[in-house]
């Protein structure tokens, strides 16, 4: 954008800025008495607290009418600008702008009005152990959330300006002798990059940065508690924080990364461990239960125990469909009553879940349309998505049952076992920021596996997960005293 220099008379300024912002109504301009100065100041309305302006601006003037021009810009706490252009996007923001007459300068001062509902726990993240607090809509506070439990000289925050046309803030915070100076400069390249006219939170700016925006597995993860984050930062990741906006994307991540909760970490070891295993084996209920249960009453009926032989084949026989038009019916009617739930008010989402299952999985069996034994495997498989702590990975499993269904529905067991193999192949050779997304399955690190499908005790967990060199990437590998540091003792929390 060309740069205007501040005109010598407030008048000219004042024109040239009404004209800019196309004469909008809600810019108000206000004269103000600084002894010896004709000065008047610009705000915008809607976007200014009146009583900032009184005490910012005002008390200020009013109180000190005999002192120097330079001691009574600063106690208003006045930035200096002299590029009417960037005056323009700082009124906008919500900052007053103050011009004195004959001078080649303009004064903004911050009066913006701000909004911000409480710091309370997330509804989509509750858990029993641990802080009950979550982000809310301003980086600020959100800000001071995390610093107040990091009290870190090397904690860095980088800001940014996204959209064209909207310029939301955003910031990346990580902690500077932890993160990996490589993936830093890519994530800020990356962001960098990013043109597009719209950016409103956080959420927008994921596809944009992450590697493959057309695989089914998120690459960043989301999350709105800043314990999670916290715990993040000191594996040496990066968070990303936008202004309006209550979500955190921390980056890179992991597949295991979607199945850590920080209640693992207010349970003991034991306790959490069989929790974590039961999350993680549910990916595989989610995916395979289906697709195992229609390649067996389509192809397979002697892998079936003789004492369930007779009950399935009773509750089978007089269903007119194939099992994959009864388990695509099921299973779209599942998303169609969830999707119903989350759109509708609360206690009629709630009542419309569990009174559309109950009357829909009784009419279609006594309709004869579905078997009792693909209800059965439908409410399992949905139950078993919903135990994932993360929202998007949850969305990821609730797509890819469908091509493992068909898949079973053409060839079997076969068909399950090459779909099986392609996710697994896909999720080797995905990456998050140059790091290998199925790590430490692929590649293979044992030591990892103490925080991954079980949590083994906090005095066990003394290493951070390794970072390793990029595989196939313009990054840089870290230096040997980056990788000397990650393996100082420090414990491992999500």
């Amino acid at each position: 954008m060309m740069q205007q220099p501040v005109f010598p008379t407030v008048q000219e300024n004042i024109e040239y800025i009404r004209d800019a912002l196309f004469h909008t109504d809600d810019l108000v301009s206000q004269t103000v008495a600084i002894p010896g100065h004709t000065s008047q100041f610009l705000f915008m309305y809607t976007m200014c607290d009146q009583q900032k302006i009184r005490e910012e601006i005002l008390k200020p003037i009013s109180e000190n009418k005999g002192a120097d021009l330079k001691d009574l810009l600063i106690s208003m706490r006045a930035n200096k600008h002299n590029d009417l252009e960037r005056a323009i996007d700082l009124l906008v923001s919500g900052n007053a702008v103050l011009f004195i007459e004959e001078l080649k300068e303009c004064y903004v001062i911050e009066v913006k009005s701000s909004h911000v509902r409480s710091v309370s726990e997330p509804a989509n993240e509750r858990i029993v152990e641990g802080s009950h607090e979550g982000f809310v809509e301003n980086v600020s506070i959100n800000l001071q959330l995390v610093r107040k439990h990091i009290a870190n000289r090397n904690l860095v925050v980088r800001r940014y300006q996204l959209g064209n046309e909207t310029k939301i803030e955003a910031v990346i915070i990580y902690l500077r002798n932890l993160a990996n100076p490589a993936i830093v400069e890519e994530i800020d390249h990356r962001i960098q990059s990013i043109e597009a006219d719209s950016i409103t939170s956080a959420e927008f700016v994921e596809e944009y940065i992450e590697e493959s925006s057309l695989s089914p597995f998120p690459q960043l993860l989301h999350t709105e508690r800043p314990d999670r984050v916290i715990g993040n930062l000191l594996e040496g990741r990066v968070a990303l924080l936008a202004e309006g906006s209550p979500t955190a994307l921390i980056m890179p991540v992991t597949f295991f990364s979607f199945y850590q909760s920080p209640d693992d970490y207010g349970y003991r070891s034991i306790q959490a461990s069989f929790i974590r295993f039961i999350r993680v084996f549910s990916f595989v209920i989610a995916v395979a239960l289906p697709a195992y249960y229609i390649a067996v009453v389509s192809f397979h009926f002697e892998v079936i125990p003789q004492d369930l032989l007779l009950p399935i084949k009773s509750s089978i026989e007089h269903i007119p469909f194939p099992p994959i038009l009864e388990a695509l019916f099921m299973e779209l009617t599942i998303e169609l009553l969830r999707e119903a739930g989350m759109r509708l008010p609360g206690p009629v989402g709630q009542t419309i879940g569990i009174v559309g299952g109950l009357v829909i999985g009784d009419a279609v069996v006594k309709a004869g349309l579905v078997s009792n034994a693909m209800i059965i495997v439908v409410a399992l498989t949905a139950i078993a998505s919903f135990v994932v702590p993360s929202h998007e990975m949850s969305g990821s499993v609730r797509i890819l049952r469908f091509p493992v269904m068909i898949a079973a529905a053409l060839f079997g067991f076969i068909g399950i076992v090459y779909s099986l193999m392609i996710i697994l192949i896909h999720l080797c050779l995905l990456e998050s920021f140059g790091r290998p997304y199925f790590a430490p399955v692929a590649p293979f690190r044992w030591k990892d596996w103490k925080d991954t499908f079980i949590r083994m005790p906090q005095h066990k967990l003394n290493r951070r997960p390794q970072d390793p060199a990029p595989q196939q990437s313009n990054l840089q590998p870290q230096s040997e005293k980056e990788e000397k540091r990650d393996g100082q003792s420090e414990g491992a929390t999500n």
